[in-house]
């Protein structure tokens, strides 16, 4: 079991430790910064942040013997002159780094391979532990990127990348909104997958064009990968042939809408979720925060509620900020009112670490 946890939050990262039976607050880094999200990359022991100074924009820091130091930010192209893109909003779409919202290590045979997506829908690669990001143009060249809109956020995201631990050629990613995709090459050549979701929101012709999908998180069985899952703005998803198909899961309560999802690591068919009231409200349901936990591949589905709070809870927890150990047994989650608990027993009972942090956006097992 993992013993840390790195809370990433909108005033700093917080590094929790786990001392005797319970968890503490061991320090803050970048203490007052907008710390979007972190990386704790087991195969060097190296921990990466990315926080975004607003005004100043994007920045990336790497953890050293002595505390941090700043690398490579991943930088677009240069915007071909004369060329006009739009959002769905009818902006100009801007051709630079406006958020990371995806950063995963590569395969264990490959190290200092680092994959990042950002918005507005880039996605780079480093081979140097983020010394230096290489743009991958075979995807944002792909013609049907154009179609791609904002969804969770303003701009179309990348925020999901699967590396497959079977081959670590094998890469999937979620785009909101623009649906799964695939590259069986380490990115030289991509394909749509996520047949099978379905988008209530779009035209009636559109409803099941995969590209048009909002994945709100996209998930995966360590050691059955071909069993994906996804939390959708629809509804939860599942694959058992690597995100080519899926199949809705219906009658699922208190409710199907959520954007985190994480999967026990040698158990494709046991999953967690946390609801929500969708669109205007992103509010737990009835006031009353709880995590849904499916053990049979969605046929049915528990609500955990032990130790988490049940009235007046406005809690939102956002797609990164859902986590699960390689043990499968521990999990952590912080929410957008400054709530973060962690589960010893998969889910059964929660303990609260804080109640009082700045709004969390991510958190992961160190």
């Amino acid at each position: 079991m993992s013993d840390e946890l790195l809370v990433s939050t909108r005033k700093g990262l917080f590094t929790v430790a786990r001392e005797g039976r319970g968890w503490e607050i061991a320090k803050v880094d970048f203490l007052a910064d907008n710390v979007t999200l972190a990386l704790s990359d087991k195969r060097s022991g190296r921990k990466y942040a990315a926080l975004d100074h607003g005004h100043f924009g994007v920045k990336v820091h790497r953890s050293t013997a002595d505390g941090w130091e700043e690398i490579a930010t991943p930088a677009y192209p240069e915007k071909p002159e004369g060329l006009e893109e739009n959002d769905m909003w009818g902006r100009p779409l801007p051709w630079s780094t406006v958020r990371i919202w995806a950063l995963v290590a590569g395969g264990a045979d490959e190290p200092g391979v680092l994959w990042c997506g950002t918005l507005p829908g880039g996605l780079f690669r480093s081979k140097d532990d983020g010394q230096s990001w290489q743009f991958v143009r075979s995807l944002w060249d792909h013609p049907l990127r154009k179609m791609w809109a904002g969804g969770g956020a303003d701009l179309p995201g990348i925020h999901s990348i699967l590396v497959d631990p079977r081959n670590s050629k094998q890469v999937s990613i979620a785009v909101s909104t623009g649906g799964i995709w695939h590259t069986g090459d380490a990115g030289e050549t991509w394909t749509q997958r996520g047949h099978g979701m379905r988008a209530e929101y779009m035209p009636p012709e559109q409803v099941s064009e995969p590209n048009a999908q909002d994945v709100h998180c996209l998930a995966q069985c360590r050691a059955a990968p071909h069993r994906m899952w996804v939390q959708h703005h629809n509804g939860i998803f599942v694959s058992s042939d690597e995100g080519h198909n899926f199949t809705e899961l219906t009658d699922v309560k208190p409710s199907a809408f959520g954007f985190a999802v994480v999967v026990h690591p040698r158990e494709p068919d046991t999953a967690w979720f946390v609801p929500e009231i969708k669109d205007e409200k992103r509010i737990p349901v009835d006031g009353k925060l709880v995590v849904t936990r499916t053990r049979d591949g969605g046929k049915t589905f528990q609500t955990l509620t032990k130790g988490l709070p049940q009235s007046h809870a406005y809690d939102v927890v956002y797609r990164h900020a859902l986590a699960i150990d390689e043990s499968g047994d521990r999990l952590a989650m912080g929410s957008t009112t400054g709530g973060l608990w962690v589960s010893e027993d998969q889910g059964e009972s929660w303990a609260c670490v804080s109640h009082t942090l700045p709004p969390v956006y991510a958190v992961q097992f160190g």
